[in-house]
């Protein structure tokens, strides 16, 4: 099984003749309504340059207003502005009313052909990753009741399980989730279920791994990353159940640490040391707000992390951050999520810092949205890596504080577990719902226009990770 998920999402087919047409379509009206600004406004330079600026943002926001509602309520009227502000360049130069309706139309022309063709794209990739399974004969549902506070419980999980004919084993205190999963499938299941956060998640899918059978994700902890990854509606926790009936399938990589397996990432230094605090379950945000300052500031402790990157040692690490399969910022606001979970890559980024100046620098740039362009911040792929440190080196594993003796052995486990979702389910991340404007983008639209496989265009997703306190 290893790999196979990887070898099938790069035999992309041609894309098919009506998203061909669309990106086509959106391409040409852009670039058509763009010239007709400029010759409307030729006669004053600046109005040529507001008019060109103005459009280029009106079609990138309401573009954005139409692929994520998550910004809609301020991309559409963004947008709107923009538009006003190119058709106000008209009418300062004396321009028609018809050269403002065909610059009008042809700017919501091309921002609707541009979703168009990106959304079919981004529905047959999804539509190519699952596959249609039968129901489970034996499915096996384990309930962690104290994830979420209590979410589980709330919602009556288990008297749901029990309907849909469910067999559900609910963890008491002093219970082996990893022996419980066992026995299960020893005793029978053909498929393995877990209720609660990441870190239970990791060790339930480790297993059904390890046995072969197929594994279903139910979002009942408090983030729940592996089940916004999946595509699976993490406000609707009773719905994933129905993945034990007639459901869809994909195999995803795994990885591990020490031989341990996550299934999101693994945060060194800062991160894992507010972690590792007893008060940050209570208050996560105090904590952080009380620890930082101490974490960066005069007589800072040093971490002690050594790593090597494609060129070489990576000086004075201070956060090291492993994830399986590699984050992207879907929006300014620093929330992350992982366009692919079967890229068979260990997604790393390290992060230095060495004073006051350069923590300004850093906090200027997340804010900004660019935190890649700090001079301390390095990212790549690797299948394996190495990570060397202080003895009782502290760790965030999905979330979990856990301490280890270096080194540190990563590696990526690819395409090893079968994971099942209901068919209603999105089946994607947000990170692929929703991919950022930017110059790959209309690369992309162009690679899909010459029916070349899209992978520029829904795997744009450069190498960087989620906001530091976004992880886990």
């Amino acid at each position: 099984m290893t790999g196979t998920s990887a070898v099938r999402h790069n035999e992309t087919p041609v894309p098919p003749l009506r998203s061909r047409f669309a990106a086509g379509a959106s391409l040409m009206v852009a670039l058509a309504t763009l010239a007709l600004l400029a010759v409307f406004t030729a006669e004053n330079l600046l109005y040529v340059l507001a008019s060109l600026v103005c459009g280029l943002l009106a079609i990138s926001t309401l573009w954005v207003a139409a692929t994520d509602h998550r910004w809609r309520w301020w991309a559409a009227p963004a947008g709107a502005i923009f538009l006003a502000g190119a058709i106000a360049s008209l009418v300062a130069t004396g321009s028609s009313a018809l050269a403002i309706v065909v610059v009008l139309v042809g700017t919501l022309s091309a921002s609707a052909l541009a979703t168009l063709a990106l959304r079919w794209e981004v529905h047959r990739v999804v539509a190519r990753r699952w596959r249609p399974v039968p129901p489970t004969q034996r499915g096996v549902l384990l309930v962690n009741p104290k994830s979420g506070d209590g979410k589980a419980a709330r919602l009556r999980l288990a008297d749901e399980a029990h309907r849909l004919g469910i067999e559900t084993i609910i963890l008491e205190k002093g219970d082996d989730l990893r022996s419980l999963a066992e026995k299960a499938v020893e005793k029978g299941a053909d498929a393995l279920g877990m209720a609660g956060g990441d870190g239970s998640q990791a060790v339930v899918a480790a297993v059904a791994a390890d046995r072969g059978v197929p594994f279903v994700c139910v979002p009942t902890g408090t983030r729940n990353h592996l089940a916004l990854d999946l595509g699976i509606d993490r406000d609707h926790p009773l719905r994933a159940l129905k993945a034990f009936g007639p459901a869809r399938e994909a195999s995803i990589d795994l990885a591990e640490v020490n031989g341990e397996v996550f299934v999101n990432n693994v945060s060194l230094g800062v991160y894992a040391s507010i972690v590792a605090s007893d008060q940050y379950r209570e208050a996560k945000g105090r904590t952080v707000a009380e620890l930082l300052p101490s974490m960066f500031g005069p007589g800072a402790p040093a971490f002690g992390l050594a790593i090597s990157g494609p060129d070489g040692p990576v000086p004075d690490a201070c956060v090291i951050e492993v994830s399986n399969n590699v984050y992207r910022l879907s929006s300014v606001a620093g929330f992350g999520s992982r366009p692919r979970l079967d890229a068979a890559a260990l997604g790393v980024t390290t992060l230095s810092v060495h004073g006051a100046r350069d923590v300004d620098r850093l906090v200027a740039l997340e804010v900004a949205g660019h935190p890649e362009r700090f001079e301390g911040w390095r990212q790549w792929t690797s299948r394996e890596l190495v990570v060397e440190g202080l003895p009782a080196l502290a760790a965030a594993v999905d979330g979990e504080a856990r301490t280890w003796d270096p080194p540190l052995h990563f590696r990526s486990r690819p395409g090893v577990l079968r994971a099942r979702i209901a068919p209603g389910e999105p089946g994607a991340s947000p990170a692929l719902l929703h991919p950022p404007v930017s110059a790959k983008t209309f690369v992309g639209l162009v690679h899909v226009m010459f029916g070349k496989p899209s992978g520029v265009l829904l795997d744009q997703a450069q190498v960087r990770r989620p906001g530091l306190m976004e992880i886990g």
